[in-house]
């Protein structure tokens, strides 16, 4: 049984095409397969077209929506809030459906891979399954044409550019890991305390937390939370930041990885 989702960055990269493409590009262009042929159509129209045929279709006939126009817009605010614990009941009212309807909804978007559960870190397996997860599109082409966001320079300036680069990078992660037939065993952390990781990485027994920053330059802050974790977690290693610009070994503390190059630290 194999998990297909959209195109990864090392694939783009095996076909000397990541280099040439920046976030921004990245963030409106997403991984469909056919984006990236030439004379294709434009992203806007590919991602309309995709919601046309799949959500406003198959979603539908699944789920027997009889107000298609609610779905579409709790879909639209699940854009708004990727790399965010939702709260379905605050959702409820401004898509006009029940908290129960909206779980119904999301379970099904979640089998569809049209939207991916993070789900925080806990060493009780139970609690895992029982907190609030985050929501991420597998697609981070299809959440940026829900909020309207069609060039680089919109992307740029957009308010939540950030967490549509971290929903770009735990795709990656999610991506890598299937690929290689493995259970993703990601998760995210947040502390009554107020100490919060991006993302963590369980392999074996290890645990590798990450930070997400769109920033290009280093900053001591961003390794904060990375060392307080390490210290405090007696199976975390290799505390590592994502971000937008050069790699380096280390600094502060923790290694800087530039996004282009995650792959092989997200799985080695």
């Amino acid at each position: 049984m194999l998990t297909l989702l959209p195109l990864s960055m090392q694939e783009l990269s095996k076909e000397g095409i990541l280099d040439e493409l920046s976030i921004d590009r990245l963030l409106i262009t997403g991984f469909m397969p056919e984006l990236y042929r030439k004379g294709t159509r434009k992203a806007a129209v590919y991602y309309r077209d995709y919601l046309n045929t799949y959500v406003e279709k198959d979603l539908r006939e699944m789920l027997e929506i009889r107000n298609l126009d609610r779905f579409l817009r709790f879909l639209t605010l699940l854009a708004g809030r990727v790399g965010q614990v939702v709260n379905l009941s605050s959702m409820s009212g401004e898509v006009g459906v029940s908290s129960t309807t909206l779980s119904d909804w999301l379970s099904v978007l979640e089998l569809s891979y049209i939207v991916y559960k993070l789900r925080p870190y806990f060493s009780n397996v139970a609690k895992r399954q029982i907190k609030s997860p985050k929501i991420y599109f597998t697609e981070i082409g299809l959440a940026s044409y829900l909020l309207g966001i069609e060039t680089e320079n919109q992307a740029n300036r957009d308010p939540l550019r950030g967490n549509l680069f971290e929903n770009l990078i735990v795709g990656e992660v999610l991506k890598s890991k299937l690929n290689q037939h493995q259970d993703p065993n990601i998760y995210y952390l947040r502390t009554a305390k107020g100490v919060e990781e991006d993302l963590i990485v369980r392999r074996e027994e290890f645990l590798y937390p990450f930070e997400i920053k769109t920033s290009m330059t280093p900053n001591k802050s961003f390794s904060k939370n990375l060392i307080h974790f390490e210290n405090t977690e007696e199976n975390a290693k290799k505390p590592r930041i994502i971000y937008a610009g050069q790699s380096y070994p280390k600094f502060n503390g923790v290694e800087y990885v530039n996004f282009k190059e995650s792959n092989k630290y997200l799985t080695d």
